[in-house]
């Protein structure tokens, strides 16, 4: 299975553990697309929540997908500077249809400055009784979780000074 063609757009759906639709994004800009990694790029795009309310983004955002880790990483362009939110999800999948996550409550949310807060502990412990997480699961979700902090600590990733702003720049070219 290869990842999304670059120059392509796509739709971004996240899941829940039982399966259940959580979250659609509609049309993303693929700037790059491989079965490893996916980055996205989306403007004033349109979300469709689970009971059916629309909202549309604020702002750019440039968005990180791996096939490897439990998390995705979104690079919000604002005034201020560069705001991420980070969720912890399964790996992505693409079917030529979407790209399709688990979302696993767990999310993370990084300022400009670098630091960053621990969101939705209580909402990730109710799902994780009511659906069965395994222990397993739970453990895996909880390494990716400080995996992704080393991260930002580090600068890794979408997380260095540079990568969010040549993304947008890539973007601005197609648009």
């Amino acid at each position: 299975m290869s990842g999304p063609r670059a120059g392509s757009t796509i739709e971004i759906q996240s899941y829940k553990h039982n399966g259940q639709l959580h979250r659609v994004w509609e049309n993303s800009l693929v700037l790059k697309g491989t079965e490893l990694i996916v980055i996205g790029a989306n403007d004033k795009t349109l979300v469709q929540e689970s009971d059916g309310r629309t909202w549309i983004t604020r702002e750019p955002a440039i968005s990180y997908f791996h096939s490897k880790y439990w998390f995705n990483i979104i690079g919000m362009l604002r005034n201020d500077g560069i705001h991420y939110y980070c969720n912890i999800s399964s790996p992505f999948v693409y079917d030529n249809e979407a790209l399709k996550y688990i979302d696993y409550d767990l999310d993370v949310k990084v300022y400009p400055d670098m630091t960053y807060n621990l969101l939705d502990e209580d909402e990730y412990e109710e799902h994780r009784q009511e659906m069965n997480y395994s222990v397993v699961l739970d453990r895996i979700l909880h390494n990716n979780l400080e995996y992704l902090l080393h991260w930002v600590r580090q600068r890794k990733g979408p997380f260095s000074p540079d990568f969010i702003d040549q993304w947008y720049e890539r973007y601005l070219t197609y648009r």
